[in-house]
């Protein structure tokens, strides 16, 4: 078989299933190149769902197709780079203009600058377009915005371009210029498969398959679907009746004899009658009084053609699967009351349509499981978090200990602060870099220094220092610890003063000056923050809490935008990656968010007073991975909701236990350990440490390198699954 002998399309008992819905029934069927191959059908009868197949965006539950010779499941990509598609609705960018629309697709084909610019031209003048470049697309008219439609289809030269219903929604005088167009590029070699459920259409495709409740009827050229002997059975013709109020006697002739058939066509009736019925019986049957009645034999049309097949189909039991909500409201098949039937006492009952506006959202809330997910599950989670993981009573703050006199005294005063709930003893060392490092990278909140000469102090009755150095980066904590410790020095004081002032009343230490004075002088100092300012602790948390806040919002709306607007199924039909489109996505928003942490930062030095004690550019590298983390839970987001709604509460989902448990407002040491762990799992945990860290305490990386791991894992694993979880498929 020659190239041109072979099939362009090759459809081979193709079958898809949504549940139980049926929505396309072993269909099979051929079409050659430079056809114009009309699917015609009802609304609801699979002709979208045979187009998404063949482009490659929906798979089949069975048989198969090809396209270009490529096989629409395991050649998909492949075929996406040779068609063009126009979907039934209008789905290109409104706010880009014309010009700004061809560009994108052009670049999305991966047409080079020189030939994007040839055949942008090109198309702009088979389209008629050229003047209207400038104007922005959701301006144009139906008729334009298609004719824009088509060009963006075209605009890489497809060999074959699929079209769901290109003149749907427009007027008479663009349909007729839009299948000009269509004729043009037919002439040109390009085969064109064309959805309508418009009969004068199906008369100008050169080859049309009809295709009613999910099942292929008949396949075949206009002239030879016209000649099948079921649609003008032997012994049987067909008339044209012209005559005045043609609807007033349908019922008539319906019921006159000899009459198979009869249906309004226009202001005329076209008859399948027998034989034996002449025309001047239908003449007769027609005429009341003295209505003039013209009665002509005729060919079938393509709408008789479709009509008898129809009924031929009705009769053998091929029903198809009740139809959807949708599917009822498109066919104008609901009964409305007559304005007799209404009651006119209901029109001054004030709670007239109550129960029903009632059923329905009772419907509306047991279909959407987002809605239901948030009002039972959030506010378990809610009381969950407030209940059990956050307690204003704050305890076990890790501290580190350098002890450097080493004797039983200085264990005993070091034993004192192990001893209460305040303070948990995580590091003893002997080593001053070691102690200062476990203060800046945060490891320790607390740090006990005590003296070399603490016991001699203490056996020469003179008063012993212990110096506690406390991280004011928190004020919560600061003021616990300080607190804390001075009890410790008042307590350890007379325990220790207790026996010698009571046998000799002598006192049990003096200061330097030789005053009476407690035995131990605990001498808290303040790092960091020693005026306790909240704003230094709140301010630098709000900063990560902020970023994540309006990153992962706008993103979030990024692919369900897409999807309510109709243009990511336009997407899906390019041969854009999926890394490409989500990257893409991703990439403009990144950089907003780098101008945005600069913005907030300036506010924070400037407005708020907060200094950045630690490497700036260290803290603009570390703000950009956590700006890429926030972007990614964004197109997270975007994946899992249909809505831009559910996008919003799927992202609310994840900023209450950011706020709550990431230690921006509430220590994460006095949450449970199984919600301690948790906190781990939010990116913003890690940035609020780096944040003040940096800020604050001056932290280098290597201080900071626990948050870091733990950040660069965290945006890893959230841009993976944001990729992996993206399918370049409809179902």
């Amino acid at each position: 078989m020659t190239e041109d002998a072979r099939p362009v399309i090759s459809v081979q008992h193709l079958t898809r299933r949504f549940g139980e819905l049926l929505a396309v029934s072993d269909v099979s069927f051929e079409v050659q190149r430079g056809q114009i191959f009309g699917l015609l059908g009802p609304n609801g009868s699979g002709k979208s769902t045979i187009i998404r197949m063949l482009c490659g965006v929906l798979e089949p539950s069975a048989g198969g197709a090809t396209v270009l010779g490529y096989d629409i499941v395991r050649d998909a990509e492949q075929i996406k780079r040779r068609i063009g598609y126009m979907s039934q609705k209008f789905s290109l960018y409104g706010d880009l203009t014309v010009q700004e629309n061809l560009d994108f697709y052009g670049r999305i084909y991966g047409l080079t600058p020189e030939r994007l610019r040839e055949r942008r031209q090109q198309v702009l003048t088979l389209t008629q377009l050229t003047d209207r470049v400038d104007q922005i697309a959701a301006t144009l008219s139906g008729g334009w915005k298609q004719r824009l439609a088509l060009a963006c289809a075209l605009i890489h030269e497809p060999a074959v371009v699929f079209l769901d219903e290109p003149t749907a929604g427009i007027d008479p005088v663009a349909r007729r210029q839009l299948w000009d167009l269509l004729f043009d590029l037919s002439a040109r070699g390009v085969t064109l498969f064309v959805t309508t459920h418009y009969m004068d259409e199906a008369e100008r495709c050169t080859d049309v398959a009809y295709i009613y409740n999910a099942r292929l009827l008949v396949v075949g050229k206009p002239d030879q679907l016209k000649e099948l002997p079921q649609v003008t059975p032997p012994g049987t013709k067909r008339y044209e009746v012209e005559v005045h109020a043609p609807a007033e006697r349908l019922a008539k002739l319906r019921q006159t004899p000899g009459v198979e058939d009869a249906t309004l066509f226009g202001q005329t009736i076209h008859l399948l009658a027998k034989d034996d019925l002449s025309a001047q019986q239908i003449t007769d049957a027609a005429r009341v009084g003295d209505d003039q009645v013209a009665v002509r034999p005729i060919e079938p049309t393509l709408e008789d053609v479709f009509v008898t097949l129809t009924a031929a189909a009705e009769r053998d039991q091929m029903r198809a699967p009740a139809p959807t909500i949708a599917e009822s409201s498109a066919t104008g098949r609901l009964a409305t009351p007559l304005a007799e039937n209404v009651d006119r006492r209901a029109k001054s009952q004030p709670l007239r349509g109550f129960a029903a506006i009632l059923l329905k959202e009772f419907v509306h809330i047991q279909r959407q499981k987002t809605t239901l997910f948030f009002m039972f599950l959030i506010p378990v989670i809610q009381m969950l978090i407030f209940g059990v993981g956050l307690d204003t009573q704050i305890e076990n703050i890790d501290t580190i200990v350098l002890n450097l006199d080493g004797r039983q005294p200085s264990r005993e005063v070091v034993d004192a602060f192990a001893n209460t709930r305040k303070f948990m003893i995580v590091e003893s060392t002997h080593d001053r870099s070691t102690f200062e490092h476990a203060l800046t990278s945060g490891r320790a909140r607390v740090g006990v220094v005590v003296p070399p000469d603490y016991t001699d102090k203490l056996l020469s009755a003179q008063q012993a220092e212990v110096q506690v150095l406390i991280d004011g980066s928190d004020s919560q904590v600061a003021n616990t610890a300080l607190n804390a410790a001075n009890l410790i020095g008042v307590t350890r004081s007379i325990d220790i003063g207790r026996a010698k002032a009571t046998s000799l009343q002598l006192a049990a230490a003096r200061d330097p000056a030789g005053r009476f004075a407690l035995p131990i002088d605990i001498r808290p100092r303040l790092l960091y923050n020693p005026d306790l300012e909240s704003s230094f602790f709140f301010v630098p948390g709000l900063v990560g809490i902020i970023l994540q806040l309006v990153t992962l919002f706008l993103t979030s709306f990024a692919i369900v935008r897409e999807r309510e607007m109709g243009t990511l199924e336009q997407l899906f039909v390019t041969p854009v990656s999926r890394a490409g489109l989500m990257l893409g996505k991703l990439a403009p928003y990144a950089l907003v968010g780098v101008v945005e942490t600069l913005l907030v930062l300036t506010v924070m030095v400037f407005l708020f007073g907060v200094p950045i004690r630690g490497n700036f550019w260290l803290l603009m590298s570390l703000s950009t991975l956590f700006l890429l983390a926030a972007l990614g839970l964004g197109l997270l987001i975007s994946t899992i909701a249909d809505t831009q709604v559910a996008a919003i509460q799927f992202a609310f989902v994840i900023m209450l236990p950011s706020v709550l448990l990431s230690g921006f407002a509430f220590p994460r040491s006095t949450m449970p350990l199984a919600i301690y762990w948790i906190t781990y799992l939010f990116p913003v945990t890690y940035f609020i440490e780096i944040m003040r860290g940096i800020v604050l305490r001056g932290a280098d990386l290597i201080d900071l390198t626990p948050h870091i791991a733990g950040l660069a894992v965290a945006t890893i694993v959230i841009l993976a699954l944001s990729i992996g979880r993206f399918r370049k498929t409809l179902a």
